[in-house]
């Protein structure tokens, strides 16, 4: 799994990036950068486990949850002043994960697949029902609340010191992710994915090598969840629940569970558009199930292996050639989304109650007019009705002529030169 130097540039550039990012955002996006980066570092640890392992569950928003509990519990200690400074915290939440992943863990990898996920959720479910009457150590229904101190020179009392703080740790924490991968045990969990079976033959204990990998998934994604507790100055029971768990699984897997950045780029990408969109419109939730939906169709590597494969095309059949067609799939793209995106915008609007009760009868149909897209579309006219379905068509054919170009495209490399038979009997008949 040796990293490429242009993969090695890729990442020194990134992290540059992410490191002149206070400069350049606001605020407001700089608290969502810090959701981003924690969100980032909750979904390699999982795919440490699930793409690495083979181990699927769906359950990890229990350690992420343990390592926050465990962090405010820290901070609150010793009458305010903290267990350890600010700086440090994290590796309470990793001493949490750890521990809690290990005891876990040995029971639940006594079972694969399907069974191992069903035992992870329930478990995850059951921290959920039992942390709001827990309230010595979750804080009840309302949960914990915090503050920072100030350590080592500074006072954390602003996003910037917060955001570099959880910079550091999250870059050091995926390149200790990254060497696991690297070490014996980590080669030996991809066996634990692809057969079991060969590795228990071949002498190696299968169930302590899945605790230890377990367990080293819960301890960084306890870090997870001790970087959110430190940014939130608190932390509540519905970090426990499925929805988070949920969440982790479609950023893995969306960016790409068989890469060790595609769960990187997934979460920052489902970040983003969380915060961007969640904004605009109530169905932002829908646009996410969706997204997840065609990324399994059609990608099902993931965006990383999305832009793995453009980049492989690019090599080998050039820009020139690719060009068109990607042109005309990003076409197929647009259409296909814009009016998918009016189709749902619009029927959330003609079922939302508020709409329904404006209805009077003698208004084109006794339907008020729908502001949409900075126009005023009447419901009851064919025309409403016929952009999205004329957007959705031009992105099929958009699709369709996309497919039979890059076909044509495959046709002409496999294709054999003129002289391919000439040469081949040739080289057949020089002598060795």
């Amino acid at each position: 799994m040796n990293m490429p130097g242009s993969r090695v540039t890729l990442v020194g550039f990134g992290t540059i990036l992410l490191i002149a990012l206070p400069m350049l955002l606001p605020a407001s996006l700089l608290n969502a950068s810090i959701a981003m980066l924690i969100a980032v570092l909750f979904a390699c640890a999982f795919n440490l486990l699930a793409g690495q392992a083979g181990l699927l569950s769906f359950g990890h928003a229990a350690y992420l949850g343990i390592g926050a509990f465990a962090t405010v519990q820290a901070m609150n200690a010793l009458g305010g002043s903290g267990l350890l400074p600010t700086p440090l915290l994290p590796l309470i939440g990793a001493a949490a994960g750890l521990v809690s992943g290990s005891v876990v863990g040995w029971f639940a990898t006594r079972r694969t697949g399907v069974y191992f996920a069903m035992v992870t959720l329930a478990l995850a479910e059951l921290l959920h029902s039992l942390a709001p009457h827990l309230k010595g150590y979750f804080g009840g229904e309302a949960g914990l609340s915090t503050m920072r101190n100030p350590a080592w020179g500074f006072t954390f009392a602003d996003s910037v010191q917060v955001y570099y703080l959880t910079l550091a740790w999250v870059l050091v924490s995926m390149a200790l992710l990254y060497f696991f991968t690297l070490t014996p045990t980590g080669r030996l969990a991809l066996g634990l994915r692809e057969n079991a079976h060969r590795l228990r033959f071949l002498g190696y204990d299968t169930h302590r090598l899945s605790v230890l990998v377990f367990a080293v998934s819960t301890m960084f994604s306890g870090i997870a969840g001790a970087l959110q507790a430190i940014n939130m100055e608190g932390a509540n029971y519905v970090v426990f629940e499925g929805s988070v768990s949920a969440a982790v699984v479609l950023n893995t897997y969306i960016g790409g569970a068989t890469t060790f950045l595609g769960p990187a780029l997934g979460a920052a990408v489902m970040t983003f558009f969380g915060y961007a969109v969640s904004d605009l419109t109530r169905s932002w939730l829908l646009y996410q199930g969706l997204l997840f939906a065609a990324v399994m169709l059609f990608m099902p590597s993931g965006l990383s292996g999305l832009v793995g494969a453009v980049s492989s095309n690019l090599r080998t059949h050039g820009l020139r050639s690719m060009l068109p067609t990607m042109v005309l799939y990003a076409t197929a793209g647009m259409a296909i989304t814009a009016g998918t995106v009016f189709l749902i915008e619009l029927a959330q609007r003609l079922f939302a109650q508020d709409y329904r009760a404006l209805a009077v009868p003698g208004n084109a149909g006794g339907l008020p007019l729908v502001s949409l897209f900075g126009a005023e579309w009447v419901p009851a006219s064919a025309l409403t009705w016929l952009v999205p379905a004329a957007l959705i068509a031009i992105g099929a054919g958009s699709a369709r002529a996309a497919s039979r170009a890059w076909a044509r495209i495959k046709d002409r490399t496999s294709r054999p030169g003129p002289n391919a038979t000439a040469d081949a009997i040739r080289a057949e008949e020089t002598p060795t």
